[in-house]
């Protein structure tokens, strides 16, 4: 007999960007979506605009750098719509610079805020969150195509991405037995707030306009364009769908082509 879809789902850093769309997408199959982002204005704000779309949402603020943080919102998730079968862990920030020169709070806080965050969350579900109890489950990291080569000046985000990709691996396997799938998204350049920000970052550093890093890169990517957010939010719905599950321990782009591995 064949599963029925997951009803509720969990998504970090919901509130712009591929977040954003991963929670338009989940909640328009009909999933119950409870999201989190920093600040409760975001949140609200994202809540009252997805529901006046007619979706089925919910939210709270979350720091998903903090464990205290992350076990409040997973037990709201819980007490608001049950127990979670989809977990999107999609929170993160971009940083780096000249590595010599990278502070140790910068350092740290990617790694907290990319890496840390997708361990907190990923056991307060499996525990709190009642995953581990099922006998089907999704969990899904937004990882990036850094999580698969070196970025110069991006050490630590590309560490981050890198550890991310691991972690995918290494808990998929373990949970393949009990029909839980872990797997990674890697995007390669995506449209989003923090592309912006990026550009902004590199284009300092070399001494040159925002609109000239956004002409190199794309120059780089074979279908010549950014990748969109409904984009990459497609493939995570496949990855949470019934049809994707024999899928798991993956790391699957979504790049224009940018990364052949």
């Amino acid at each position: 007999m064949t599963q029925q879809s997951p009803k509720v789902a969990v998504v970090t850093g919901a509130t712009s960007g591929i977040g954003l769309e991963v929670t338009r997408l989940l909640a328009g199959r009909g999933h119950r979506v409870f999201l989190c982002a920093r600040t409760e204005d975001g949140v609200t704000r994202t809540v009252k605009e997805l529901l006046d779309e007619g979706l089925e949402v919910d939210g709270a603020p979350c720091d998903v750098r903090s464990r205290d943080d992350v076990g409040r919102f997973v037990r709201q998730a819980v007490d608001r719509f049950g127990t979670i079968d989809v977990l999107v862990n999609n929170a993160g920030r971009s940083g780096g610079g000249i590595t010599a020169d990278i502070t140790d709070d910068l350092w740290y806080d990617v790694i907290d805020t990319n890496l840390n965050s997708v361990f907190l969350m990923t056991r307060e579900v499996l525990t709190t969150g009642g995953m581990r109890g099922k006998d089907r489950g999704r969990i899904i990291n937004i990882a990036s195509t850094a999580g698969k080569q070196g970025v110069v000046l991006g050490a630590p985000y590309s560490a981050s991405k890198h550890g991310v990709v691991g972690f995918t691996k290494a808990l998929g396997n373990e949970l393949a037995p009990t029909g839980i799938t872990v797997n990674a998204v890697c995007p390669g350049y995506v449209e989003t707030p923090m592309a912006q920000r990026v550009r902004q970052g590199y284009a300092a550093a070399y001494d040159t306009t925002e609109d000239a890093i956004l002409e190199k890169f794309q120059a780089k990517i074979p279908l010549g364009r950014y990748s969109t957010p409904e984009e990459v939010a497609g493939l995570v719905g496949y990855l949470a769908s019934d049809s994707a599950a024999s899928i798991t321990s993956q790391a699957l782009n979504v790049c224009g082509g940018l990364g052949n591995f």
